[in-house]
């Protein structure tokens, strides 16, 4: 079967008006045709593949209907990928994969790797350390990306942990970095010297934050983040659970847990990688035991009326492309967490004009405060 003959099945009849259930793009087709080629024998064993960040399962399914795989370890740090995945199996009848919950799970003596390369070098870092540490002696990393998001550093993080690092020919508009010979004592040195999560503390909180690869803002204080930091303690001073909603680091469910001894916080992410940071940025603060941390997409697994304060900082960049879906998403879900009277506390860059939608999302909305940059709002639920 060609690529082109894998994805039509994976899309319902446009007549029905419905979306499609997969999506697939050129770099995802310039993996699944590089894939045999790299390493066949490698995809024609049980359990010698692997894939990260599958953006909506197609990587995974390809290579189970494609090329026979089996048993393929899979690794996406977005809530939405597991959830695109198990739709898709499901409907089709597909098995024939799993969800690693270690690197060490999820790479140990894989032979072929499939990745997705995002914006972060500090999240392709932790990935490729992992491949080479965990990985069988001739494992092929095969990292896929768009032309023009894609930079010379990505060779050179690749370079760290491996011996050989060849650039394909672009392809449309995709481009492969292929990684061979891993150096697993450079790795393991490391893991040993410089481990992830990193581990930093600033001065200016008084606290340690600490960040996977990847996570939005890393082990610093964003410039949004800090502005509605500085006016948080006059964020509803009776709440009794106050959620973190996009929580990234950790940064600002650690600091209000830190702030009201008495408060339950519930900090969420449909990141793994930003659950797994705010886990250990709360640990390494104390307040673990008042932190609870829920991986969902814009909470939408929080309980209705759950709160009397939401705070947020939202994302307004998916990957690489500018998009407020995400942040209408937490704006709708904010609504429906806070008890009658709660108030959404919300940052937000002032050029994006939030404040239309935060009064139809969530109900009458005033200014907080405005800097240069950053406009906070808060948005009391009726």
């Amino acid at each position: 079967m060609r690529v082109s003959d894998f994805a039509d099945q994976f899309r319902r009849d446009p007549d029905d008006g419905a979306p499609d259930l997969v999506t697939i793009d050129g770099t995802d087709r310039f993996l699944l045709d590089e894939a045999p080629h790299v390493h066949g024998d490698a995809v024609r064993q049980p359990g010698e593949v692997a894939v990260v960040d599958d953006r909506a399962g197609v990587l995974t399914l390809g290579l189970i209907t494609l090329h026979g795989a089996s048993d393929v370890r899979v690794v996406q740090d977005s809530l939405v990928g597991v959830r695109a995945l198990q739709a898709a199996a499901g409907t089709f009848g597909l098995r024939g994969f799993r969800h690693a919950e270690t690197a060490e799970q999820a790479f140990r003596d894989v032979r072929l790797v499939l990745l997705r390369l995002s914006k972060s070098n500090d999240r392709l870092d932790e990935l490729a350390r992992a491949v080479a540490r965990w990985a069988a002696p001739d494992v092929v990393l095969l990292c896929g990306g768009v032309t023009k998001h894609m930079t010379l550093s990505q060779n050179d993080v690749l370079r760290r942990y491996f011996g050989e690092v060849t650039p394909s020919r672009g392809r449309g508009k995709s481009r492969l970095l292929v990684a061979q010979d891993p150096l697993r004592a450079a790795a393991v040195r490391a893991d040993t010297t410089n481990p992830w999560p990193r581990a930093v503390h600033v001065d200016e909180l008084g606290m340690t934050l600490v960040a996977h690869g990847g996570v939005f803002a890393g082990t610093s204080l964003d410039q949004g983040t800090r502005v509605l930091l500085d006016v948080a303690d006059q964020a509803v001073p009776t709440a009794r659970t106050v959620v973190d909603l996009g929580c990234g680091n950790g940064v600002i469910a650690t600091a209000i847990a830190r702030r009201r001894p008495r408060v339950r916080v519930v900090a969420t992410d449909v990141s793994s990688i930003a659950v797994a940071s705010t886990r250990a940025t709360a640990a390494a603060n104390g307040v673990a035991d008042r932190v609870a941390v829920v991986r969902s997409d814009a909470g939408d697994e929080l309980d209705e009326g759950a709160a009397q304060l939401v705070l947020c900082n939202p994302p307004f960049h998916e990957g690489t492309t500018v998009s407020t879906d995400a942040a209408e998403a937490m704006f709708r879900n904010a609504a429906t967490i806070l008890q009658s009277g709660g108030e959404l506390w919300c940052v937000w860059n002032s050029h994006l004009r939030y404040r239309p939608l935060l009064e139809r999302s969530v109900g009458p909305t005033r200014q907080v405060v405005r800097t240069a940059k950053f406009t906070v709002t808060a948005s009391r639920r009726s």
